[in-house]
């Protein structure tokens, strides 16, 4: 009932609908019923008295009464099929914003394609339960309720011999109704499981080509689809069985009151037309009762869905969670961190472990490490993807803590390895990191991350349409496509997850030119693995299983002969034939760019 009222708090925005829709079902029940009271001089005025008055009258009046009937029926079906959708539509919007509130954490215990199901496919079922169900909870009451009255109006005694029926029909559809909505939910779940599969493979096709799993995948979705099958079979089973037992029930009912009323009709103490007025009534009074059985089928299932939603929205989200209550402008972008460690949840052991450390504003911070070292979960603890187990990080002073998550947010700028892009043009993408940008704006973050060039060349320029996953450009041009969009941001701190290390030696050297604009004046914090890129940093950080194990600048760590060492000298020699020189001065002169003032691939990036 809980689970119930709270769907039907979504209606209370459409007051006035309601009391429409409301009023066109009382005008449907109120002429039913009156339907079945000129049963009566129908009858016995017109067939058994042969009154030619009323064979001028009747006829007329159930014309007038179905054309009545149908501008109330249709105005009902209308009305509440736009609730429905009204609701729905709220319900979708809300959970999609909620959704993209819970934190990162959530997201990466949840398959994409799961969730998907919750907004797609569980809100469709909800919307079924407004429209329909939640219409015949209102409707088939009211048609009952004007119907008692009239077979109360025609015979007492007969009207508590088929309202004692009743009880029949409502005892099985509660105890089916429970099992209904366990096997709904199941369904939902075993949907969810198979949305999950086919985004999976259909994002991985390449992968699923490379390594000849076809069949395997083939095989492996036809297991999770029979899940399904068997779980929708087991619903239909419970869902279907309600029509013959509601039918033997109202054949109970109906002949329990033609072998009763025949005596009286026998008797002559009731009219033949009383009689098919009074049947009439009582059958089109157990006609609403089945409409109820079919109304609660799709109710359970609508409930099942809802229980699965509220669950999601039940989650405290991120502006929720959030402690912080200071705003901050003019940051410098000097970070501290005192004594922090962190564990994912579930994780058997610490991804940070007491972590010390100092970065002043507007310097370059490398962080090295093997992977699993503990790089990454450092990086994300900033934003605040995720919230430190224990000790706490300080930005220009101020505990992490007690900024507000979209004003801390608002100073940080990240270009990661993958690049998201989105189905939108070229100058929308790099629009993404501001609000409401000018063309202007959007044009001189392109050039200062020397994409204009490239941009321009297209079909349409800033018009043209990134395909899908940006399948229309290059490595190189989509990292450049964000490194616009984090130059338009104009954060005063910016983080560099791997920017690089998936491109060419060309692409690379656009790419280090770009990210040289950008880090200007910046406190930038760079993950890397190729060593040429963090060469000349102000701060390497060494990491080994979520500790810091050596820091300094370049020279210093080489001098020490320790673990930053050995990483330089597996990656370009220990006698540094191998080392970071001389590589951009070819790279320039292939594509036509002047080499002054070129040496080192790090010059690049500090320059």
């Amino acid at each position: 009932m809980n689970l119930y009222l709270r769907l039907l708090s979504f209606l209370k925005p459409y007051r006035l609908l309601i009391v429409a829709a409301f009023g066109c079902g009382a005008m449907v029940a109120g002429l039913t019923a009156v339907y079945t009271l000129l049963m009566q001089p129908l009858l016995d005025d017109i067939f058994i008295r042969r009154d030619k008055a009323m064979l001028l009258i009747i006829p007329p009046a159930i014309i007038a009464l179905a054309f009545l009937k149908g501008l109330a029926t249709y105005g009902q079906n209308y009305l509440w099929g736009i609730i429905g959708l009204k609701i729905v539509n709220d319900i979708r919007e809300g959970l999609y914003r909620h959704l993209v509130l819970l934190p990162v954490g959530f997201h990466s215990r949840q398959a994409t394609g799961s969730l998907m199901t919750y907004i797609l496919n569980d809100v469709n079922l909800i919307q079924s339960a407004v429209s329909a169900a939640i219409k015949s909870f209102i409707q088939q009451p009211l048609t009952l309720i004007f119907l008692a009255g009239v077979i109360l109006y025609q015979n007492f005694k007969l009207a508590l011999l088929a309202i004692v029926v009743i009880p029949l029909f409502i005892v099985p559809l509660v105890r089916m109704g429970a099992r209904l909505r366990k096997y709904a939910l199941a369904g939902q779940e075993k949907i969810s499981a198979l949305s999950a599969h086919l985004h999976e493979t259909l994002a991985g096709i390449r992968i699923l080509k490379a390594f000849g799993k076809e069949r395997f995948e083939s095989d492996r979705f036809k297991k999770k689809n029979q899940t399904y099958f068997r779980e929708l079979r087991h619903a239909l089973t419970i869902a279907e069985i309600a029509t013959p037992l509601m039918e033997t029930f109202s054949a109970v009912g109906v002949a329990l009151l033609i072998w009763y009323a025949g005596f009286q009709v026998i008797n002559q103490t009731m009219t033949a037309g009383s009689f098919f007025s009074f049947l009439t009534a009582s059958m089109l009074m157990y006609a609403p009762l089945k409409t109820l059985g079919s109304a609660n089928n799709m109710l359970q299932s609508a409930l099942a869905a809802a229980q699965r939603i509220f669950a999601i929205w039940d989650q405290k989200n991120e502006l929720e969670a959030d402690r912080g209550r200071q705003e901050v402008t003019h940051v410098k972008g000097g970070l501290t961190f005192h004594d922090l460690s962190f564990t994912y949840a579930g994780a058997p052991s610490m991804a940070l472990s007491h972590i010390d450390f100092e970065i002043k504003p507007g310097t370059m911070v490398a962080f090295i490490g093997h992977s699993g070292a503990g790089k990454s979960s450092l990086i994300n603890l900033i934003p605040r993807f995720y919230e430190p187990t224990q000790g706490e990080i300080k930005l220009d002073g101020i505990p992490l803590s007690e900024i507000r998550l979209e004003s801390l947010r608002r100073q940080i700028g990240i270009v990661s390895q993958e690049v998201v892009l989105f189905d939108e043009t070229v100058g929308w993408n790099i629009g993404y990191g501001a609000d409401n940008p000018s063309e202007e704006e959007i044009m001189k973050a392109a050039e200062a991350a020397f994409a204009h060039l490239f941009i321009s060349k297209m079909q349409y320029g800033y018009e043209t349409v990134i395909e899908k996953g940006g399948a229309n450009l290059s490595g190189g041009e989509r990292q450049r496509l964000a490194i616009a969009r984090a130059i338009l941001k104009n954060p005063p701190i910016l983080i560099l997850d791997e920017a690089t290390s998936a491109l060419d030696s060309e692409s690379e050297f656009f790419v280090q030119k770009a990210l040289a604009n950008l880090m200007k004046d910046r406190t930038t914090l760079v993950i890397a693995h190729r060593l040429s890129t963090v060469l000349k940093a102000d701060c390497i950080v060494v990491m080994e299983k979520g500790r810091i194990i050596e820091m300094g600048r370049h020279e210093e760590l080489i001098q020490k002969n320790g673990h930053y060492n050995r990483i330089y000298n597996m990656q370009f020699g220990a006698d540094g034939h191998n080392g970071p020189n001389g590589g951009n001065e070819q790279t320039a002169t292939a594509v036509g760019i002047p080499t002054v003032g070129l040496g080192k691939s790090t010059d690049i990036v500090t320059t």
